[in-house]
C-alpha cells in the first residue's frame, strides 16, 4: 500500500440558518475537483464522511443529518450584476452520492458573509457600518439571491440579538431575498407544474391524496396532515421512528416527482433525494416545540412539517419556507386553505423547533400565477476556518 500524506484544503465550517456545512473557494479545491464529476463528488463525500453505514459521520465533518451533511463551493460571479456563484451539494449520509438538484436556503444565508470575508467583494464597496447587499447567483437552479449582510467596522457582523427558532444562540440578523424563486428548469417552467393549485395524487400503497405541487424555492409536494394520519404538530421522533410512515412519505415524494415531471420513472428518485420535498400542513394549533417552549395557535397562521432526505426536518428548510410562503399567497392551495384562505403577502407557520415568518409576492400574469420575490430573516456564523484534511485518493490503493 502506498502511504501518502492527507490533502490539506482551505475550508470554512459555517452555520447558515438552521443548517451547517463546509464552504470552499472553487480555486482552493484540488484541480480534479474544480469541475463537476466523480472526482468532485468523491472529495466532498470524503470531507463529510460519507457513505457511512453507521450513520454517524464519525470520520468526517458531517453531522449525520440532512441539515449538517452539506458542502458549498463559491466562485467569482459568472453572471453580470452578481458578486459570486454559489453551488450547493447535499451529501447523502449512507449512500455514495451528492445531490446537486436544488438549493439550500439556509446555507444561502452564509454565502454573503463568506463572500465578504474571503475577498470576493471589493473592500471599497463595503460600508464601514451598515448593511451590504451581496448579489448571489445560485448556480444549481440559476436564480438570484440577495443576502443583506450587516457590517461593523468594515467587517461582517456576526453577533447580535436576532433569535431564530431551531438555533440555540442569538446572532446578527441577515435578510434574504429570493428573486423570482420559481424554478423554470423544473416541470416545464410553471410555478404549478401541473397547471393546478390542487391535484389528486395517486400514491401506490397509500391511495389518492389531495396535493399542491409548486416549484418556488424548491420543488415541493404539500399534502394535508390529516389525510396521512397526522395532526401537523408532530416532532421528529413521531415520524422518524416509524419506518412504515417514512416509506409512505417517500412514496408520496416519488409520486409527486413523477407528476411534476422531475423524474421519468420511479427508480430515478433514489438518486434525487434532495428534491422534491414533501410537507404536510394543518390549521394552526397549540403544540410544544422540541425546545420545550409552548407555541400558541394565536401566534401562527398554520402548522407545517417537512421531510428532508427521508427524515422529518428538525425545523424548516429555507427553500421549503419559500415554497410555503408562495403557496400561502395563492388562494386555493392546501397551504392557503390551512392558513385560513384569502390573500396574504406573508405567513407565520409553526415547525418542530418553533415558528418562522416568510413573505412572498405572488400575482396572476396572463392567467398564470407567478411569484416575484420571497423574503425571510435568518442568521449565519463562522464556526471554524482553516484546513480540512482528506486522505489522498490514491492513498488507499496499491
Amino acid at each position: 500500500m502506498t502511504h501518502l500524506p492527507q490533502l490539506r484544503i482551505p475550508a470554512t465550517y459555517m452555520r447558515g440558518g438552521t443548517s451547517k456545512g463546509v464552504f470552499f473557494r472553487l480555486d482552493d479545491l484540488p484541480e480534479a475537483a474544480r469541475m463537476p464529476g466523480a472526482a468532485r463528488d468523491a472529495l466532498l463525500m470524503r470531507v463529510i464522511g460519507s457513505p457511512d453505514p453507521y450513520g454517524k459521520h464519525t470520520d468526517g465533518m458531517g453531522g449525520a443529518t440532512s441539515s449538517t451533511s452539506k458542502c458549498v463551493i463559491i466562485a467569482p460571479a459568472s453572471v453580470p450584476d452578481h458578486d459570486v456563484d454559489y453551488l450547493y451539494g447535499q451529501v447523502s449520509i449512507d449512500s455514495a452520492f451528492v445531490d446537486w438538484s436544488g438549493n439550500c436556503g439556509n446555507l444561502s444565508t452564509a454565502v454573503g458573509p463568506f463572500a465578504i470575508a474571503n475577498g470576493f467583494i471589493d473592500p471599497a464597496r463595503l460600508p464601514r457600518d451598515g448593511v451590504f447587499a451581496v448579489r448571489i447567483w445560485q448556480a444549481n437552479i440559476g436564480k438570484t439571491i440577495v443576502c443583506h449582510v450587516p457590517v461593523a467596522n468594515g467587517e461582517v457582523q456576526e453577533t447580535g440579538d436576532f433569535e431564530l427558532d431551531g438555533v440555540t444562540f442569538p446572532a446578527a440578523e441577515i435578510v434574504l431575498e429570493f428573486i423570482d424563486p420559481s424554478d423554470e428548469g423544473e416541470g416545464g417552467g410553471a410555478l404549478f407544474p401541473t397547471g393546478n393549485v390542487v391535484d389528486t395524487l395517486e400514491v401506490p400503497g397509500v391511495g389518492p391524496l389531495q396535493a399542491t405541487m409548486i416549484t418556488a424555492g424548491i420543488p415541493t409536494v404539500f399534502v394535508n396532515a390529516a389525510d396521512i394520519g397526522y395532526t401537523g404538530t408532530e416532532l421528529q421522533p413521531a415520524v422518524n421512528g416509524d419506518p412504515d410512515a417514512l416509506a409512505r412519505l417517500e412514496a408520496i415524494r416519488v409520486a409527486g416527482a413523477l407528476k411534476m415531471g422531475l423524474i421519468g420513472d420511479a427508480q430515478e428518485a433514489a438518486t434525487r433525494q434532495h428534491t422534491p420535498k414533501v410537507a404536510f400542513v394543518a390549521a394552526r394549533a397549540d403544540y410544544v416545540a422540541s425546545s420545550g417552549r409552548r407555541v400558541a395557535a394565536a401566534d401562527i397562521d398554520l402548522n407545517v412539517r417537512a421531510m428532508s432526505m427521508g427524515k422529518l426536518h428538525h425545523a424548516m428548510m429555507g427553500t421549503a419556507a419559500v415554497a410555503i410562503a408562495t403557496a400561502a399567497a395563492v388562494p386555493g392551495t392546501l397551504v392557503n386553505s390551512a392558513a385560513g384562505g384569502g390573500e396574504r403577502s406573508a405567513v407565520r407557520f409553526g415547525h418542530p423547533s418553533g415558528t418562522l415568518r416568510v413573505g412572498a409576492e405572488a400575482a396572476r400574469v396572463d392567467g398564470n400565477w407567478e411569484v416575484t420575490k420571497a423574503v425571510m430573516s435568518r442568521s449565519a456564523r463562522v464556526l471554524m476556518e482553516g484546513m480540512v484534511r482528506v486522505p489522498t485518493p490514491s492513498a488507499t490503493s496499491d
